[in-house]
């Protein structure tokens, strides 16, 4: 299409406008930092790559032989300008997100956002629900967001912070009483954002480690979400007050957020996660969250300046005061004596030198966040009760709610370990080298017996023993220091069977981390189901589980919900992505069905990567698509990768992001506890198995039993130079796999989406549609997609995957392949072709993502761009390969290639 046919409708024309001044920008500084020669180059890429999508007679062959051959420098040098333009281009439509709400709040007189807090609440006020009903509802209503490592993203916080940076100057040009020297100066900090952002280096000269994962996990927390959570309630409140007339400014609001992370605590998928990564992680967050709380103490210290004898304080208050006074005689110096009149700004310059104190762990501590709230409730207390309620009252309201949500942890750092390593810790204690080979009911069998008769190893630990049990140890030690919400789950992944969560439970017995009040092992535990078969046979494994006596005197004992992990990825790369979406979805209700029969309470939780491929999606999305009758208040789900960067990033879009959610969430609940739910047909799940079987045995010949398709795979995408990235912290290699089984999830989608081929997010689907389509009828498909929204987000998502396939290009990846490679490019084509023909027959389209206009133009208008930079990678990939890939400086343009096409498509994996 010609690109000038592409029409953007008038909400979108700023997005539009600022696309085009920050493209004027960038070839400003390609200018001042590359010379004319660079930005020739550049704009020659760029209108022969437009030309070519523009005119259907324009070969590839013009724009291949234009970027061949070029210095490995000059290529770098290529790749990181249009990565710098991608930048920008994907900050502008970040910020045109936040444009577009506050236009919207503008525009439509007060009335609410379709899919916010305030519609949310007011569709449950429609339902006929009192506010007494719906604060109940709300009560029970939990959002527990968990950031994961991704071996293939990990931005530095420098990078992040300017992109934050930038963001406010883009949404402060919008301030229409600016005068001309105030845009110029706006714009101004633009440039040298982007400017020292060309001038700073992209990639790691020294592997990532554990550290660095944890910095970026902890940048969206601190600087990120502890500015939205007031923001969150605050609306709350407001929309509760405008919907039913009632000041609710006296109610404390419902702790519906928290936040949780796998890095330190993820030792499956970390080598270097282990018990000192524990301590460390819970130590840097509460650094970082004490540091967070100090520095709101000494704003509100200089904030709240009134003098007492202008208005009274409690007499709690000031006791609290001159005790004070007396223990930390550091405050002195921070609140002067000639402040002796002005209470509340000795008392919080008091409270922020305590806080120094437990940043340093020294006497005078906070031992518990308990006590901290304790202080800060006496002075909201004192100021609701002396007209202060507009006078710093809601600014230490703000500080509750954050110390609630956030605690002296920050995040529940959530424990993670695959299920053999226990087992080989009791083959090793049980002194039994064949515990490994007994059958799985063998082991549930033995291990119940081992904790009715509460019987501990009858060898000495060998080093793996001791590395474990430290952990459980650890994992106590850290609770009883920085709160009860700092450890989370011990998930088990793999889990295969019963007999994997019994085998923890013992380690954890011979542990010795007893709960000191039950007795019982103080921890919960969560099987993680990610393969396919382990998600079909899920049901039957937490029956089993829920079936042994000690382990149900365990749940007895915690008093909670029997916590169990959905996998996705792990099923994608197993049987492909349509089989994976239906496997998670049967697991759900199957898993709910157990937990119901053994009349335990059970919690869902959502592991899934940051791609579509991985099970990625907006959250209210996850909602939207899961079994309506298995939705009871929670929603506990894993972020990772572009999702983060996209929904989590910026503030105004993190909020909205957690907006929807809750919003989905709180409706969904409240019919499912009316009794409204209703599941889909028994012949709709028949129709849906029979589609996953059909599309499964396709994927699985091709991807997983065809080895030399792995052969294929490995020439004609750039594994071999992610796998040489120094990002992650792990291997990109799965022991013992074979075909897409023999690499992690992250690095196979990311390497087929650098290709353009985006394989796993479609392929097997179109033979499986087409078929049914060709059985049952166009009716019988049409019906399924308008009735039921768990089918209606799988097409939807094979659709979007299907339109940013690009296998022209990918042709060229293609040639990269021995002869014998070559020959699966039509078997990947007519695939392609089914899957197209079948979504658009399903969908009454004429063309993919006609019912999703924005992102069919946002793909339209970035591929100009992106096909440069493939091209130029294919070639790239040719000499370096050629060189036994040891040329240092090819490499480091196909690291730069790497990196901006991965800004480009806006995917990482």
């Amino acid at each position: 299409m010609d690109r000038h046919q592409i029409q953007f409708p008038p909400k979108h024309l700023a997005l539009r406008e600022d696309v085009h001044q920050l493209g004027a920008m960038v070839g400003e500084i390609l200018r001042e930092q590359g010379g004319e020669e660079l930005y020739e180059l550049v704009e020659g890429d760029r209108l022969a790559a437009i030309d070519r999508r523009g005119r259907e007679d324009c070969p590839l062959h013009d724009l291949e032989v234009r970027v061949a051959g070029r210095p490995p420098a000059v290529a770098r040098d290529l790749v990181r300008a249009f990565s710098t333009w991608f930048q920008a281009v994907n900050l502008a439509e970040k910020v045109h997100r936040i444009r577009r709400r506050r236009e919207y709040f503008l525009a439509d007189g007060g009335k609410p956002q379709p899919g916010g807090i305030e519609d949310a609440l007011g569709q449950l006020k429609g339902q006929g629900l009192a506010l007494e009903e719906v604060l109940g509802l709300l009560g029970s209503l939990r959002i527990h967001t968990v950031f994961t490592a991704h071996p293939t993203e990990s931005t530095r916080r420098t990078q992040l912070r300017r992109v934050r940076r930038m963001a406010d100057a883009l949404l402060e040009r919008l301030n229409p009483s600016l005068d001309p020297q105030e845009q110029r100066h706006v714009w101004a900090r633009l440039r040298t954002e982007l400017t020292s952002g060309w001038q700073t280096e992209e990639h790691q000269r020294q592997s990532l480690t554990v550290a660095d994962e944890r910095e970026y996990v902890m940048f969206h927390l601190a600087e990120v979400m502890y500015a939205i959570v007031p923001r969150f309630y605050e609306e709350i409140a407001v929309a509760l007050q405008g919907l039913y007339g009632v000041d609710v400014s006296g109610i404390d609001p419902p702790a519906v957020l928290s936040f949780g992370s796998w890095v330190g605590g993820d030792m499956e998928g970390s080598p270097d996660a282990n018990a000192k990564s524990i301590r460390e992680t819970l130590q840097r967050q509460q650094q970082v969250i004490i540091n967070a709380y100090f520095t709101d103490c000494l704003e509100l210290s200089q904030l709240l300046s009134q003098s007492a004898s202008r208005v009274a304080i409690s007499p709690e208050l000031r006791r609290r005061i001159d005790e004070y006074t007396m223990l930390l005689p550091g405050a002195r110096s921070v609140a002067p004596a000639r402040h002796d009149q002005m209470p509340y700004r000795i008392y919080f310059a008091q409270l922020a030198e305590r806080l120094r104190k437990t940043w340093e762990a020294r006497a005078g501590a906070y031992e518990r966040a308990a006590q901290f709230r304790a202080d800060l409730l006496l002075a909201a207390d004192s100021l609701k009760a002396n007209r202060g309620v507009h006078a710093g009252y809601g600014l230490v309201r703000r500080l509750l709610l954050r110390l609630d949500t956030f605690g002296f942890h920050l995040a529940t750092l959530e424990l993670k370990q695959r299920a053999e390593m226990h087992h080989r810790v009791i083959a090793q204690g049980m002194d039994e080298p064949g515990w490994l080979k007994l059958g799985r009911a063998e082991r549930t069998a033995r291990l119940a017996q081992i904790l009715q008769r509460n019987a501990g190893p009858v060898a000495p630990p060998d080093a793996l023993a001791r590395r474990t049990l430290a952990v459980f140890e650890t994992a106590m030690q850290c609770r009883l220091r920085y709160g009860e919400r700092a450890i989370g789950e011990y998930i088990v992944s793999a889990t295969e069977g019963a007999d994997d969560l019994l085998a923890a439970l013992v380690v954890a017995r011979w542990a010795g981390v007893d709960d000191r009040k039950s007795g019982a092992v103080g921890l919960d535990f969560a099987p993680l189901f990610e393969s396919g078969p382990s998600l079909a046979e899920s049901g039957r494994i937490l029956e089993t589980l829920l079936g042994d006596a000690s382990y149900r005197e365990h749940l007895k004992a915690r008093g909670r919900p029997q916590p169990v992990y959905i996998g996705y990825a792990e099923a994608g790369r197993d049987g492909g992505f349509l089989p994976m979406r239906v496997a998670a979805y049967q697991a759900q209700r199957d898993l709910w069905s157990a937990a119901s029969a053994a009349g335990v309470p059970v919690r869902i939780d959502h592991a899934r990567g940051g791609n579509t491929a991985r099970g990625g999606a907006r959250l209210d999305a996850l909602v939207q698509a899961a079994p309506p009758d298995t939705i009871d208040g929670v929603l506990h789900v894993t972020e990772q990768g572009e999702t983060v960067s996209q929904n989590y990033g910026l503030r105004s879009n993190a909020l909205r992001t957690l907006e929807r959610a809750f919003g989905v969430l709180g409706l969904a609940t409240s019919v499912q506890r009316r009794g409204g739910a209703v599941p889909e047909s028994a012949a709709a799940r028949a129709m849906a198995s029979s589609l996953a079987s059909r599309s499964r045995g396709l994927w699985r010949a091709l991807c997983v039993e065809d080895l030399a398709f792995q052969d294929f795979f490995r020439a004609a995408t750039p594994i071999d130079v992610i796998e040489r990235m120094q990002i992650g912290s792990r291997s990109i290699w799965e022991p013992g796999g074979s075909g897409a089984m023999a690499i992690r999830s992250t690095p196979w989608v990311f390497a087929w989406s650098q290709a353009r081929f985006f394989l796993p997010g479609w392929f097997g689907a179109g033979t499986a549609l087409s078929d049914a389509l060709a059985a049952d009828g166009r009716g019988a498909l049409r019906g399924l997609y308008l009735e039921w929204p768990f089918f209606r987000q799988v097409i939807d998502d094979i659709e979007g995957q299907l339109a940013r396939t690009d296998l022209t290009i990918a042709a060229r990846y293609a040639e990269l392949a021995s002869d014998a490679g070559r020959g699966y490019l039509p078997q990947l084509a007519a695939e392609h072709a089914r899957g197209r023909d079948a979504v658009l027959a399903i969908k009454d389209e004429s063309q993919l993502l006609d019912g999703d206009a924005t992102q069919q133009r946002a793909i339209q208008l970035r591929n100009p761009y992106v096909d440069p930079m493939n091209l130029m990678q294919v070639d790239l990939l040719r000499r370096w390969r050629a060189s036994a890939r040891e040329d240092e400086d090819l490499f480091q343009a196909l690291l730069a290639s790497v990196s901006g096409i991965a800004q480009g498509l806006q995917t990482t994996g």
